[in-house]
């Protein structure tokens, strides 16, 4: 090939993604962040949904982050109102991992859940903001798909055990092939119905969980699986971190002939230590990480080799910059990702985990979430769950947007129940940690 025929080659090849935003923003004006807009809504339901919009100086170029927080929503939001937004006003919008981390120290003590929520909502939002202004979605400019689309695991629950057969056969139908199987809800499966058992008197009255039962009723729920629905589908299972340390190594044990995806959440995270022995009694893969906050809590379990797959989500521990981060840990040490999503998530925090997941060699699965009509409507570009797969678009940025209008015709209030969901007790009343 001749030199000249060489370059005119070279001149259509695809360049790397640094290389495309660096040519196509060549010439504009430097981008700095103008206005810091919070969000909050219902979406017509108990969501406690809080967004940050991020304005910059090109006219028309903002971005959208998730900073939603069940627990502490109102908190968060008036986090990013009277501290982080100022903050960050009048900085620069394209220098993301700068940005990052002089947020993440500016309140000198790090790794809060808010802290987590404020710093996660502003990665996002400058994301989607670079992908925007580079005419990528964010998934091409953290290297492209590795991946045609995102494998979900699906919710399938159930009074007892034929139910929970029913509803992973229904999700099986669907196109699933990861299926999550409890069995009466949140501890279900190891619960005293209310009134019944030894108790003291005048006490506790309500369900009461159980240790003991627990790990009688769900081997047996997994052997009925086993034998109805056969190994064809990955099935996987959330203690909750209900269990005595103790309790989890055998429990694990227990589990292993029902050839798990994954045993998710074993242990709470002040006894991550106890990962160890798990390890060393058993080959149930283990996934950890829904309540984690902190480097320090994840790193150890993932350099260690102590769980195989990690469930950070990405609205607690840093967004997409600290997300990528964690990623590359689990491909240098053969551990794989399984961000969480949960009931309460948002749409831009899902899709958030989508450009991720679509981009790294160590994705393992993501949690399915799912959103009524109304919220579609309210947020165009909100993925699509289609036969055990998460769809995005090829849209710039995130491919999402939100109707602030209609948001704000259904306000943010706290829920019936919402300070003590995670509060679950034993027969004599004593709180079984989440």
């Amino acid at each position: 090939m001749q030199r000249r025929d060489l370059l005119k080659t070279l001149a259509v090849l695809p360049l790397p993604a640094a290389a495309q935003y660096a040519a196509r923003t060549r010439g504009l004006p430097p981008l700095t962040i103008r206005d810091v807009k919070v969000i909050t809504t219902g979406a017509g339901s108990n969501y406690q949904w809080v967004f940050v919009k991020i304005t910059t100086s090109e006219p028309g170029l903002y971005g959208l982050g998730s900073a939603s927080n069940v627990n502490h929503a109102f908190s968060v939001a008036t986090a990013i109102e009277k501290h982080y937004g100022p903050f960050w006003t009048g900085k620069p919008a394209d220098r993301i991992e700068d940005l990052w981390q002089i947020t993440n120290v500016r309140g000198y003590w790090r790794n809060s859940a808010i802290h987590n929520n404020a710093l996660s909502a502003l990665d996002v939002a400058l994301w989607d903001i670079k992908g925007k202004r580079a005419g990528m979605p964010v998934y091409e400019l953290l290297g492209g798909k590795t991946r045609d689309a995102v494998a979900l695991y699906a919710h399938a629950d159930g009074r007892d055990m034929q139910q929970v057969e029913e509803n992973v056969r229904k999700y099986m139908e669907e196109g699933y092939r990861h299926i999550r199987a409890q069995m009466g809800g949140y501890g279900g499966g190891g619960m005293i119905p209310p009134g019944q058992g030894s108790r003291p008197a005048s006490g506790f009255s309500g369900p009461a969980f159980d240790e003991e039962l627990y790990m009688e009723v769900i081997p047996k729920l997994f052997e009925h699986l086993r034998v109805k629905v056969g190994t064809q589908v990955k099935l996987t299972h959330d203690v909750h971190e209900h269990l005595t340390p103790t309790g989890a190594v055998d429990f694990a044990k227990r589990m292993e002939p029902y050839r798990l995806f994954f045993l998710e959440d074993p242990l709470p995270p002040e006894q991550i230590a106890w990962f160890r022995q798990i390890r060393q009694v058993t080959t149930t893969p283990l996934a950890m990480g829904e309540l984690f906050t902190s480097p320090l809590e994840w790193v150890p379990l993932i350099s260690e080799r102590l769980i195989d797959f990690v469930r950070n989500r990405l609205s607690q521990t840093g967004g997409i910059t600290a997300a990528r981060k964690t990623a590359a840990l689990c491909e240098a040490f053969g551990v794989r990702t399984a961000f969480q999503e949960g009931g309460d998530n948002d749409p831009i925090n899902q899709l958030a985990s989508y450009h991720v997941d679509l981009s790294i060699p160590s994705f393992g699965i993501q949690e399915e979430n799912h959103f009524p009509p109304l919220v579609h409507e309210m947020m165009p570009g909100t993925a699509q769950l289609k036969g055990g797969y998460l769809y995005g678009n090829d849209a710039p940025g995130l491919g999402i947007d939100i109707n602030e209008a209609m948001a704000a015709k259904y306000p943010m209030k706290q829920p019936p129940g919402a300070d003590n969901w995670t509060t679950v007790r034993g027969v004599d009343g004593s709180m079984v940690k989440p």
